[in-house]
């Protein structure tokens, strides 16, 4: 059969790649009215590694970040300590949507950035990619544990 449609063949092994490719652990997919743009991330899930979290790295490469997960929904607060890269801290409600940006978070800073009652998710990159990529509230993301997220935009 693939000798009869070797194009259909070929199109139907891109679109089931690409289908896989849409939502990997180790990604997330940004989409609002001015870009769409994805990053590499790590995992933050358990006590231990939120608590961690980026502290003590010097650097973090472009388009990068770490997402944090906070099942079920909660209040939290974040803080700069022993953290040495400014960022940008985004937090999300349990479909994916931004529900609040904290914009340069200043390393080492003891401050609280709250990030309201019912956080599912957080999502800390570089300081000034927020504004650079226009994430704001209303921003969506995809990633799979977003698991009831947008259907126009869900894995």
């Amino acid at each position: 059969m693939s000798k009869l449609f070797p194009g259909l063949v070929a199109s139907l092994l891109l679109w089931s790649g690409m289908a896989w490719a849409a939502c990997q652990q180790d990604r997330i997919d940004i989409k609002n009215d001015s870009a769409q743009i994805r990053f590499n991330i790590e995992l933050a899930i358990t006590p231990q590694e939120r608590s961690r979290g980026l502290m003590f790295r010097e650097s973090l490469p472009n388009r990068s970040g770490m997402l944090f997960v906070f099942d079920p929904p909660q209040p939290v607060v974040f803080w700069m300590k022993n953290t040495l890269i400014p960022l940008d801290i985004i937090f999300l409600d349990r479909v994916g949507v931004v529900t609040r940006v904290h914009q340069g978070a200043i390393p080492g800073d003891l401050t609280p950035i709250e990030g309201g009652d019912s956080v599912f998710a957080v999502l800390e990159i570089n300081a000034g990619l927020a504004a650079r990529y226009a994430i704001q509230p209303g921003t969506v993301m995809r990633h799979e544990i977003f698991s009831s997220g947008p259907a126009i935009w869900s894995c």
